[in-house]
């Protein structure tokens, strides 16, 4: 019967999104964003938003505290983030979103995949603009990874260097496919540079890599998202 607080700013609206921010949501752009200097074997990275709150909030109430009725909001601006993504050359036509994966544990912790449940909602968004695509969860963790929390920029790398792979049996799934690879948020481009390095392997190397937001540190132009609340009248 209690109201439930808006998981980006926290007013007491009834619902997990508050039509301020929501409003914020839609009104971001694409740009490029990601690590400068860019790590070798890293994509074109397109981002909507510098990582801090609201969208910080938002995303880790999707992610870690199962808030799945923001996945459709959010996936709205994953796929602005891919649309900004793709090259000037692109004419339509066999587009994959391929989602970096999660770790296995995190998966059954958490009950639920929140990258590919936002590639899902972001596929469908860009369908409904008249840009049919699909989503190909191509690519499978294959070893155990330290965390990365406190790593640095080198240190990320060198742990996640070799970690995902396609399976021999999904190659044949992604030729001729015009890939974008999304993530939720873009730090180091550690994981972006593993998951583009495993698909060039698999003769399928990524157009680009689109996320819903960037470190603030290393964002490049994307705006930084401000939250300013109405006032009465």
């Amino acid at each position: 019967m209690l109201p439930t607080p808006c998981e980006g700013c926290g007013a007491e609206v009834g619902g997990q999104l508050c039509p301020d921010c929501r409003e914020l949501l839609a009104g971001l752009h694409g740009r490029r964003a990601g690590p400068s200097p860019a790590p070798a074997g890293l994509p074109p990275v397109h981002s909507c938003a510098v990582y801090g709150d609201p969208v910080r909030r938002l995303l880790l109430a999707h992610k870690e505290r199962g808030a799945l009725r923001l996945a459709g909001p959010l996936g709205a601006v994953l796929a602005t983030a891919v649309t900004s993504a793709l090259p000037g050359a692109y004419r339509g036509g066999g587009l994959l979103l391929v989602p970096v994966p999660s770790a296995r544990a995190a998966v059954r912790a958490r009950g639920h995949d929140p990258m590919l449940r936002l590639a899902r909602c972001a596929a469908r968004e860009l369908s409904r603009s008249g840009l049919a695509c699909r989503v190909g969860p191509a690519l499978r963790p294959v070893r155990r990874v330290a965390d990365q929390a406190g790593l640095g920029a080198a240190a990320r790398h060198r742990n996640l260097h070799g970690a995902l792979t396609v399976p021999a049996r999904l190659h044949p799934r992604l030729a001729d496919r015009q890939i974008i690879l999304v993530d939720d948020l873009v730090t180091t481009g550690a994981s972006l540079t593993e998951a583009a390095r495993a698909l060039t392997a698999a003769g399928a190397p990524p157009l680009a890599a689109a996320t819903i937001a960037a470190t603030a540190r290393r964002a490049g132009r994307v705006p930084a998202v401000v939250h300013r609340r109405r006032q009465p009248g």
